[in-house]
C-alpha cells in the first residue's frame, strides 16, 4: 500500500514540476432578459509554484523507499 502511495506522489510531482499550472475556459452569462442571453467566455487559469512539486516528489520518494525498509 506504502509503495503505491509514494509511486502515485512521485508521478504527481514529476508532473507538477513539468506543467506549474493550465487554464480553462468557462461561459458566464452577461446579460439574461428573457429569450435573450448574452454570454462571454472568460479564460481562467490555475498555476501553483514549482517548488509544490519538488516537495510531492521528495514527500513520494521518502514514503517509497521507507515502505521497502520494512
Amino acid at each position: 500500500m506504502n509503495k503505491t502511495v509514494g509511486l502515485i506522489l512521485i508521478i504527481v510531482g514529476i508532473a507538477m514540476l513539468v506543467w506549474t499550472g493550465f487554464t480553462y475556459t468557462r461561459k458566464e452569462k452577461i446579460v439574461d432578459a428573457g429569450p435573450i442571453q448574452i454570454s462571454a467566455d472568460k479564460e481562467k487559469s490555475v498555476n501553483w509554484p514549482p517548488y509544490v512539486g519538488g516537495i510531492i516528489l521528495v514527500a513520494g520518494v521518502f514514503v517509497f523507499v521507507a515502505s521497502k525498509r520494512k
